[in-house]
């Protein structure tokens, strides 16, 4: 079975030799770049199966990178974790309102991300739902094509939002938690990220446009889906 490709974007060499060190050791196969410019060439040229993206780097910066990779048809569906010196709250919402599956903040043990690394991809391999095409109310789910159809038009989603529209989708009515979700869709729980599917959440809402309040929050608890 050939290794999984990853794609390092990172400026400080010294990070990234540490980086493609751990991530090479721990199995995958190890590209890298060291501007925003050289990391978007690479991927159209051959697309990796997950990108380690810092922010801080020399000409596009991450988070144009991040934006240019969920605009394309070919690449929105490359999974992005997000690296950065920059821990304040509003830039993890921003990357991940970019579409970032994850955001790591320096200094970061290589090991976590490296189990962050295995969840993503575990879960971008995995297809949880039999049927094939769920439809319900104007919403159409082609759970084998990865499309979600709103009112007949073609509504595209990253990977993540997806995977969290599986899990509403497949459990209409039940009440899931926030911690729930972080395990199912995430593959983790590392307290204080209850934040990343709140944003995900919101996200998802807005390309589900006017059925975006089937989406209902359950206050203090967490999200039930109106099937």
């Amino acid at each position: 079975m050939p290794k999984a490709r990853i794609l390092i974007v990172e400026d400080d060499s010294d990070i990234l030799h540490l980086l493609a060190y751990n991530i090479e050791a721990a199995g995958f196969d190890v590209v890298t770049a060291m501007d925003g410019n050289t990391a978007l060439e690479m991927v159209r040229r051959h697309p990796p199966d997950l990108v380690v993206l810092d922010l801080m780097i020399p000409g596009i910066d991450g988070f144009e990178v991040c934006k240019e990779l969920k605009r394309g048809a070919e690449t929105r569906g490359i999974p992005v974790i997000m690296l950065t010196a920059r821990g304040e709250e509003v830039d993890r919402i921003v990357g991940l309102e970019l579409g970032a599956d994850d955001y790591v903040v320096k200094p970061f043990s290589p090991r976590e991300l490296i189990l962050r690394i295995r969840a993503i991809l575990r879960r971008s391999a995995t297809d949880a739902i039999e049927e094939r095409i769920w439809r319900s109310e104007g919403l159409s789910v082609d759970f084998e094509g990865h499309k979600l159809t709103v009112d007949g038009a073609e509504t595209p989603l990253t990977a993540t939002e997806f995977k969290l529209l599986a899990e509403f989708v497949r459990t209409p009515g039940k009440v899931l938690t926030r911690d729930q979700l972080l395990d199912r869709v995430w593959a983790y729980q590392f307290e204080g990220y209850a934040r990343t599917v709140d944003t995900h959440v919101r996200r998802l809402r807005r390309k589900l446009g006017p059925h975006a309040d089937r989406v209902e929050t359950v206050r203090g608890v967490g999200y039930r889906f109106r099937g």
